[in-house]
Protein backbone atom coordinates (compact mmCIF):
# COMPACT_ATOMS: atom_id res chain seq x y z
CA UNK A 1 0.00 0.00 0.00
CA UNK A 2 1.21 3.40 -1.13
CA UNK A 3 2.37 5.74 2.01
CA UNK A 4 -0.39 8.58 2.70
CA UNK A 5 0.17 11.88 3.84
CA UNK A 6 -2.62 13.88 6.16
CA UNK A 7 -3.03 16.70 6.41
CA UNK A 8 -5.32 19.03 8.97
CA UNK A 9 -6.59 22.15 7.77
CA UNK A 10 -7.82 23.06 4.50
CA UNK A 11 -6.19 26.70 3.87
CA UNK A 12 -4.10 27.66 0.70
CA UNK A 13 -0.98 25.78 2.70
CA UNK A 14 -3.21 22.59 3.08
CA UNK A 15 -4.06 23.06 -0.76
CA UNK A 16 -1.01 23.53 -2.05
CA UNK A 17 0.67 20.90 0.08
CA UNK A 18 -1.86 18.74 -1.13
CA UNK A 19 -1.54 19.50 -4.89
CA UNK A 20 2.25 19.13 -4.74
CA UNK A 21 2.27 16.11 -3.15
CA UNK A 22 -0.73 14.81 -5.57
CA UNK A 23 0.92 16.45 -8.64
CA UNK A 24 4.45 13.71 -8.21
CA UNK A 25 1.53 10.61 -7.67
CA UNK A 26 1.75 10.77 -3.57
CA UNK A 27 -1.72 10.11 -1.82
CA UNK A 28 -2.92 13.35 -0.18
CA UNK A 29 -5.86 13.81 2.27
CA UNK A 30 -6.91 16.77 4.04
CA UNK A 31 -9.39 16.80 6.75
CA UNK A 32 -11.03 20.06 6.14
CA UNK A 33 -14.19 20.66 8.59
CA UNK A 34 -15.39 23.33 6.53
CA UNK A 35 -14.92 26.65 9.39
CA UNK A 36 -14.04 29.87 7.95
CA UNK A 37 -14.57 33.37 9.02
CA UNK A 38 -16.66 35.78 6.43
CA UNK A 39 -13.29 37.89 5.30
CA UNK A 40 -9.79 36.38 5.78
CA UNK A 41 -6.80 38.32 5.91
CA UNK A 42 -4.17 38.20 3.23
CA UNK A 43 -5.99 39.65 0.32
CA UNK A 44 -2.89 41.02 -1.94
CA UNK A 45 0.11 38.80 -3.31
CA UNK A 46 3.47 39.33 -4.26
CA UNK A 47 5.24 38.58 -7.64
CA UNK A 48 6.76 35.97 -5.65
CA UNK A 49 3.56 33.84 -5.80
CA UNK A 50 2.74 33.64 -9.14
CA UNK A 51 5.46 31.34 -9.85
CA UNK A 52 3.77 28.78 -7.62
CA UNK A 53 0.75 29.16 -9.34
CA UNK A 54 1.98 28.69 -12.23
CA UNK A 55 3.86 25.36 -10.73
CA UNK A 56 -0.06 24.04 -9.87
CA UNK A 57 -1.15 25.09 -13.75
CA UNK A 58 -4.03 27.77 -12.36
CA UNK A 59 -1.96 31.26 -12.96
CA UNK A 60 -5.43 31.93 -15.59
CA UNK A 61 -7.54 31.01 -13.40
CA UNK A 62 -6.27 32.95 -10.85
CA UNK A 63 -6.39 36.07 -12.88
CA UNK A 64 -9.62 35.62 -13.95
CA UNK A 65 -11.21 35.99 -10.59
CA UNK A 66 -8.38 38.71 -9.55
CA UNK A 67 -7.48 42.20 -9.74
CA UNK A 68 -4.54 43.05 -11.48
CA UNK A 69 -2.04 44.15 -9.27
CA UNK A 70 1.18 46.43 -10.90
CA UNK A 71 2.47 47.64 -7.55
CA UNK A 72 2.13 49.66 -3.61
CA UNK A 73 2.14 52.78 -3.13
CA UNK A 74 2.75 54.58 1.01
CA UNK A 75 1.00 57.29 1.62
CA UNK A 76 2.42 59.81 4.32
CA UNK A 77 1.54 62.53 6.10
CA UNK A 78 4.84 64.52 6.35
CA UNK A 79 6.07 63.29 2.37
CA UNK A 80 4.67 62.62 -1.21
CA UNK A 81 3.91 58.99 -1.75
CA UNK A 82 6.25 56.54 -2.41
CA UNK A 83 5.82 54.38 -5.78
CA UNK A 84 6.53 51.01 -6.54
CA UNK A 85 5.64 48.89 -9.03
CA UNK A 86 7.05 45.67 -9.82
CA UNK A 87 8.80 46.79 -13.10
CA UNK A 88 12.41 46.03 -11.66
CA UNK A 89 11.43 42.21 -10.88
CA UNK A 90 11.62 41.55 -14.32
CA UNK A 91 15.17 39.39 -13.79
CA UNK A 92 13.70 37.58 -11.68
CA UNK A 93 10.19 37.75 -11.16
CA UNK A 94 7.12 38.43 -13.14
CA UNK A 95 6.41 42.20 -12.88
CA UNK A 96 2.55 41.88 -11.39
CA UNK A 97 1.00 40.14 -9.01
CA UNK A 98 -3.10 39.55 -8.06
CA UNK A 99 -5.85 40.94 -5.30
CA UNK A 100 -8.13 38.09 -4.70
CA UNK A 101 -11.18 37.68 -2.94
CA UNK A 102 -9.86 35.02 -0.29
CA UNK A 103 -12.84 32.30 -0.53
CA UNK A 104 -12.59 32.13 -4.39
CA UNK A 105 -8.83 31.84 -4.06
CA UNK A 106 -8.98 29.58 -1.67
CA UNK A 107 -11.86 27.47 -3.22
CA UNK A 108 -9.28 27.52 -6.62
CA UNK A 109 -6.45 25.88 -4.53
CA UNK A 110 -8.60 23.33 -3.10
CA UNK A 111 -10.02 22.66 -6.64
CA UNK A 112 -6.37 22.41 -8.24
CA UNK A 113 -5.56 19.43 -5.51
CA UNK A 114 -9.08 17.30 -6.25
CA UNK A 115 -8.10 17.50 -9.98
CA UNK A 116 -4.55 16.55 -9.21
CA UNK A 117 -5.83 13.19 -7.37
CA UNK A 118 -5.81 14.48 -3.40
CA UNK A 119 -9.04 13.89 -1.46
CA UNK A 120 -10.93 16.17 0.92
CA UNK A 121 -12.72 14.91 4.25
CA UNK A 122 -15.58 17.31 4.71
CA UNK A 123 -14.92 17.09 9.06
CA UNK A 124 -12.17 17.62 11.51
CA UNK A 125 -9.19 15.95 11.59
CA UNK A 126 -8.20 14.85 15.35
CA UNK A 127 -4.76 13.67 16.46
CA UNK A 128 -3.65 13.52 19.94
CA UNK A 129 0.37 13.68 21.24
CA UNK A 130 2.09 10.11 21.87
CA UNK A 131 3.50 8.69 25.12
CA UNK A 132 7.35 9.29 25.66
CA UNK A 133 9.77 7.22 23.99
CA UNK A 134 6.89 6.93 20.92
CA UNK A 135 8.66 6.81 17.11
CA UNK A 136 6.58 9.65 16.46
CA UNK A 137 5.19 12.08 18.54
CA UNK A 138 1.78 12.98 16.73
CA UNK A 139 -0.82 10.42 15.55
CA UNK A 140 -4.68 10.31 13.99
CA UNK A 141 -7.33 9.41 16.43
CA UNK A 142 -8.56 5.91 15.66
CA UNK A 143 -12.32 7.56 14.84
CA UNK A 144 -10.27 9.84 11.90
CA UNK A 145 -8.28 6.97 10.96
CA UNK A 146 -11.91 5.04 10.06
CA UNK A 147 -13.05 7.73 8.46
CA UNK A 148 -10.70 7.82 5.94
CA UNK A 149 -10.12 4.58 3.87
CA UNK A 150 -6.96 4.98 2.08
CA UNK A 151 -5.47 4.47 5.67
CA UNK A 152 -6.88 1.16 5.57
CA UNK A 153 -6.58 1.37 9.47
CA UNK A 154 -3.24 2.44 9.87
CA UNK A 155 -1.62 5.31 10.93
CA UNK A 156 -0.57 7.68 8.29
CA UNK A 157 3.21 8.33 7.04
CA UNK A 158 3.29 11.40 7.73
CA UNK A 159 0.55 14.32 9.57
CA UNK A 160 1.10 17.81 8.07
CA UNK A 161 -0.25 20.58 10.15
CA UNK A 162 -2.12 22.79 8.49
CA UNK A 163 -4.32 25.05 10.95
CA UNK A 164 -3.09 28.33 10.64
CA UNK A 165 -3.08 30.29 14.12
CA UNK A 166 -4.48 27.62 15.98
CA UNK A 167 -1.07 25.63 15.65
CA UNK A 168 -2.72 22.61 17.14
CA UNK A 169 0.48 20.54 17.03
CA UNK A 170 2.77 22.58 18.55
CA UNK A 171 0.10 23.27 21.67
CA UNK A 172 -0.90 19.33 21.96
CA UNK A 173 3.13 19.30 22.28
CA UNK A 174 3.78 22.24 24.99
CA UNK A 175 5.71 23.83 22.06
CA UNK A 176 6.65 27.46 22.37
CA UNK A 177 6.42 30.49 20.06
CA UNK A 178 8.08 33.80 19.07
CA UNK A 179 5.74 36.86 19.29
CA UNK A 180 6.85 39.78 17.44
CA UNK A 181 7.61 43.58 19.20
CA UNK A 182 4.45 44.92 18.38
CA UNK A 183 0.75 44.50 19.97
CA UNK A 184 -1.51 45.46 17.38
CA UNK A 185 -4.80 44.28 16.23
CA UNK A 186 -5.90 44.81 12.92
CA UNK A 187 -9.83 45.90 11.62
CA UNK A 188 -10.80 45.54 8.22
CA UNK A 189 -14.23 45.19 5.44
CA UNK A 190 -14.62 45.54 1.88
CA UNK A 191 -16.63 48.86 0.80
CA UNK A 192 -18.29 49.96 -2.40
CA UNK A 193 -18.24 53.62 -3.93
CA UNK A 194 -14.70 53.90 -1.89
CA UNK A 195 -12.38 55.75 -4.29
CA UNK A 196 -10.26 53.30 -6.35
CA UNK A 197 -6.32 54.04 -6.22
CA UNK A 198 -4.54 54.77 -9.04
CA UNK A 199 -3.00 52.76 -11.42
CA UNK A 200 -6.19 50.35 -11.57
CA UNK A 201 -5.05 47.54 -8.94
CA UNK A 202 -1.90 49.55 -7.22
CA UNK A 203 -2.30 48.87 -3.04
CA UNK A 204 -2.20 51.75 -0.90
CA UNK A 205 -0.43 51.85 2.80
CA UNK A 206 -0.89 54.99 4.72
CA UNK A 207 0.70 56.06 7.98
CA UNK A 208 -1.72 57.51 10.04
CA UNK A 209 -2.28 59.46 12.66
CA UNK A 210 -3.16 56.47 14.59
CA UNK A 211 -1.36 53.22 13.08
CA UNK A 212 -1.54 52.52 9.33
CA UNK A 213 -3.69 51.36 7.06
CA UNK A 214 -4.25 49.13 3.97
CA UNK A 215 -7.09 49.73 0.78
CA UNK A 216 -6.75 46.32 -1.22
CA UNK A 217 -8.46 47.02 -4.84
CA UNK A 218 -10.60 43.77 -5.54
CA UNK A 219 -12.74 42.71 -8.50
CA UNK A 220 -15.84 44.32 -9.38
CA UNK A 221 -14.71 47.37 -7.78
CA UNK A 222 -14.88 47.12 -4.52
CA UNK A 223 -11.87 47.76 -1.94
CA UNK A 224 -10.45 45.94 1.30
CA UNK A 225 -9.79 48.55 3.72
CA UNK A 226 -7.92 47.57 6.63
CA UNK A 227 -6.79 49.55 10.00
CA UNK A 228 -3.71 48.13 11.73
CA UNK A 229 -3.35 50.11 15.22
CA UNK A 230 -2.07 49.39 19.03
CA UNK A 231 -4.72 47.91 21.00
CA UNK A 232 -4.32 50.71 23.58
CA UNK A 233 -4.74 53.26 20.76
CA UNK A 234 -8.01 51.33 19.47
CA UNK A 235 -9.84 52.49 22.40
CA UNK A 236 -10.09 56.23 21.66
CA UNK A 237 -11.35 55.33 18.43
CA UNK A 238 -14.57 53.59 20.04
CA UNK A 239 -15.92 50.60 21.92
CA UNK A 240 -16.16 47.74 18.87
CA UNK A 241 -14.62 47.22 15.67
CA UNK A 242 -17.19 49.14 13.77
CA UNK A 243 -16.56 52.09 15.40
CA UNK A 244 -13.24 52.13 15.24
CA UNK A 245 -12.85 51.05 11.65
CA UNK A 246 -15.36 54.09 10.63
CA UNK A 247 -13.66 56.44 13.13
CA UNK A 248 -10.44 55.71 11.60
CA UNK A 249 -11.69 56.70 8.19
CA UNK A 250 -13.64 59.86 8.95
CA UNK A 251 -10.97 61.25 11.36
CA UNK A 252 -7.77 60.63 9.22
CA UNK A 253 -6.92 62.96 6.59
CA UNK A 254 -5.20 60.42 4.26
CA UNK A 255 -8.29 58.12 4.48
CA UNK A 256 -11.69 60.47 4.69
CA UNK A 257 -11.92 62.14 1.06
CA UNK A 258 -11.55 58.76 -0.22
CA UNK A 259 -13.99 56.63 1.82
CA UNK A 260 -16.41 60.18 1.61
CA UNK A 261 -19.38 58.01 -0.46
CA UNK A 262 -17.73 54.75 0.75
CA UNK A 263 -20.03 51.99 1.97
CA UNK A 264 -19.44 48.71 3.71
CA UNK A 265 -20.89 45.70 2.57
CA UNK A 266 -19.24 43.00 4.75
CA UNK A 267 -19.04 42.59 8.00
CA UNK A 268 -15.55 44.03 9.80
CA UNK A 269 -13.20 41.35 10.91
CA UNK A 270 -11.04 41.46 13.62
CA UNK A 271 -7.12 39.53 13.42
CA UNK A 272 -4.81 39.62 16.15
CA UNK A 273 -1.30 38.35 16.97
CA UNK A 274 0.91 39.79 13.74
CA UNK A 275 3.85 38.04 14.07
CA UNK A 276 4.30 35.04 15.77
CA UNK A 277 6.67 32.06 14.61
CA UNK A 278 6.67 28.23 16.55
CA UNK A 279 10.36 27.29 18.35
CA UNK A 280 9.71 23.96 16.29
CA UNK A 281 8.57 23.20 12.51
CA UNK A 282 8.90 19.48 12.76
CA UNK A 283 9.12 16.29 14.32
CA UNK A 284 9.23 12.51 14.48
CA UNK A 285 6.39 11.74 12.13
CA UNK A 286 4.84 15.19 11.53
CA UNK A 287 5.32 18.85 10.33
CA UNK A 288 3.77 22.49 10.18
CA UNK A 289 3.17 24.97 7.17
CA UNK A 290 1.95 27.92 7.07
CA UNK A 291 0.49 30.20 9.92
CA UNK A 292 0.95 26.63 12.11
CA UNK A 293 4.13 27.18 12.06
CA UNK A 294 4.93 31.09 11.49
CA UNK A 295 3.38 34.54 9.96
CA UNK A 296 4.61 38.28 9.88
CA UNK A 297 3.34 41.27 9.82
CA UNK A 298 1.02 41.81 7.30
CA UNK A 299 2.22 45.37 5.73
CA UNK A 300 4.18 44.06 2.71
CA UNK A 301 1.75 41.35 2.05
CA UNK A 302 3.98 38.49 2.21
CA UNK A 303 1.52 36.02 4.34
CA UNK A 304 -0.13 33.77 1.22
CA UNK A 305 3.41 33.94 -0.15
CA UNK A 306 4.56 32.39 2.96
CA UNK A 307 1.99 29.70 3.59
CA UNK A 308 2.53 28.48 -0.30
CA UNK A 309 6.04 28.89 0.11
CA UNK A 310 6.13 26.58 2.95
CA UNK A 311 4.49 24.03 1.83
CA UNK A 312 6.55 24.03 -1.12
CA UNK A 313 9.70 24.20 0.72
CA UNK A 314 8.04 20.82 2.95
CA UNK A 315 7.19 18.93 -0.99
CA UNK A 316 11.19 19.58 -1.72
CA UNK A 317 12.04 18.47 1.80
CA UNK A 318 10.03 15.00 1.57
CA UNK A 319 11.36 14.12 -1.70
CA UNK A 320 15.43 14.50 -0.85
CA UNK A 321 17.18 11.74 1.11
CA UNK A 322 18.84 14.29 3.35
CA UNK A 323 19.41 13.46 6.76
CA UNK A 324 18.30 17.06 7.82
CA UNK A 325 15.86 17.52 5.31
CA UNK A 326 13.25 18.73 7.88
CA UNK A 327 16.14 20.98 9.58
CA UNK A 328 16.80 22.48 6.46
CA UNK A 329 13.36 23.16 5.69
CA UNK A 330 12.73 24.85 8.60
CA UNK A 331 16.07 26.94 8.37
CA UNK A 332 14.43 28.14 5.03
CA UNK A 333 11.41 29.37 6.19
CA UNK A 334 13.32 30.81 9.21
CA UNK A 335 15.38 32.69 6.26
CA UNK A 336 11.94 34.03 5.24
CA UNK A 337 10.36 35.05 8.42
CA UNK A 338 13.76 36.92 9.64
CA UNK A 339 14.12 38.66 6.05
CA UNK A 340 10.11 39.79 5.92
CA UNK A 341 10.19 40.95 9.73
CA UNK A 342 13.54 42.73 8.83
CA UNK A 343 11.97 44.82 5.90
CA UNK A 344 8.83 45.63 7.52
CA UNK A 345 10.78 47.06 10.34
CA UNK A 346 12.65 49.81 8.18
CA UNK A 347 8.78 50.97 7.60
CA UNK A 348 7.57 50.80 11.32
CA UNK A 349 10.83 52.78 12.63
CA UNK A 350 10.73 55.45 9.88
CA UNK A 351 14.23 54.58 8.28
CA UNK A 352 12.41 53.74 4.75
CA UNK A 353 10.64 57.03 4.94
CA UNK A 354 13.32 59.13 6.03
CA UNK A 355 15.33 57.05 2.75
CA UNK A 356 13.08 58.02 0.57
CA UNK A 357 12.90 61.78 2.17
CA UNK A 358 16.39 61.97 1.10
CA UNK A 359 16.11 60.88 -2.23
CA UNK A 360 13.05 63.25 -2.72
CA UNK A 361 15.73 66.24 -1.94
CA UNK A 362 18.40 64.61 -3.84
CA UNK A 363 16.62 64.91 -6.96
CA UNK A 364 15.10 68.66 -6.49
CA UNK A 365 18.80 70.06 -5.54
CA UNK A 366 19.84 68.23 -8.92
CA UNK A 367 22.50 66.43 -7.10
CA UNK A 368 25.34 64.42 -9.15
CA UNK A 369 25.33 61.56 -11.45
CA UNK A 370 26.65 58.97 -8.60
CA UNK A 371 24.16 60.21 -6.29
CA UNK A 372 21.34 59.66 -8.82
CA UNK A 373 22.87 56.27 -9.67
CA UNK A 374 22.43 55.17 -6.04
CA UNK A 375 19.38 56.79 -5.70
CA UNK A 376 18.18 54.18 -8.85
CA UNK A 377 20.23 51.28 -7.42
CA UNK A 378 18.00 51.47 -3.99
CA UNK A 379 14.86 51.96 -5.46
CA UNK A 380 15.48 48.76 -7.39
CA UNK A 381 16.68 46.99 -4.50
CA UNK A 382 14.19 47.69 -2.40
CA UNK A 383 11.22 47.45 -5.06
CA UNK A 384 12.49 43.46 -5.94
CA UNK A 385 12.81 42.62 -1.68
CA UNK A 386 8.80 43.71 -1.76
CA UNK A 387 8.04 41.21 -4.74
CA UNK A 388 9.33 39.00 -2.78
CA UNK A 389 12.67 38.57 -5.44
CA UNK A 390 15.88 39.92 -3.51
CA UNK A 391 14.29 39.73 0.48
CA UNK A 392 16.61 37.38 1.54
CA UNK A 393 19.51 38.44 -1.04
CA UNK A 394 22.22 39.86 1.34
CA UNK A 395 23.38 42.33 -0.71
CA UNK A 396 20.35 43.87 -1.09
CA UNK A 397 19.86 43.58 2.86
CA UNK A 398 23.77 45.21 3.47
CA UNK A 399 23.12 48.44 0.62
CA UNK A 400 19.84 49.38 2.83
CA UNK A 401 21.19 49.17 5.96
CA UNK A 402 24.30 50.82 4.54
CA UNK A 403 21.94 53.35 3.25
CA UNK A 404 20.07 54.37 6.24
CA UNK A 405 22.92 54.84 8.29
CA UNK A 406 24.71 57.24 5.89
CA UNK A 407 22.03 58.17 3.86
CA UNK A 408 19.49 60.49 6.28
CA UNK A 409 21.30 63.65 6.60
CA UNK A 410 19.14 66.53 6.44
CA UNK A 411 15.59 64.62 6.51
CA UNK A 412 12.71 64.09 9.32
CA UNK A 413 14.64 61.63 11.66
CA UNK A 414 12.86 58.33 11.52
CA UNK A 415 11.09 58.70 14.88
CA UNK A 416 9.31 61.35 13.68
CA UNK A 417 8.46 59.36 10.86
CA UNK A 418 7.42 55.82 12.41
CA UNK A 419 4.11 54.13 12.23
CA UNK A 420 3.04 54.77 15.92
Amino acid sequence: MKPVTVIIGAGPAASTMAALLAQRGETAVVFDDGQRPELIVGESLIPAVVPLLRQLGIEDRVAAISQHKPGVSFLHDLLPSIDFNFTPAAPYLPTYAYNVERHSFDALLKQRALELGASFLPQRGHVHATAPGNAVEIELDPVSIAACPQLAGRQPAMLIDATGRTRLFSKLLNLSATSGPRDDLAYFAHYENFALPRPSGQVLISRLQKGWSWRIPLPQEKLSVGLVINKELAKSLGDTPEERLENSLAREPLLCAASASARRISPVAVYRNYQRIGCRAAGPGWAAIGDAFGFVDPMLSSGLFLAMESASQLDQALTSNSRNRFANYESTMREWFHAWDNLVEYFYDGRLFSLYEAGFRMKLRRSNRIQMSLDRLLNKHIACMTAGALTRALRSRALLKIATKTLLHGVHPPAHLAIR
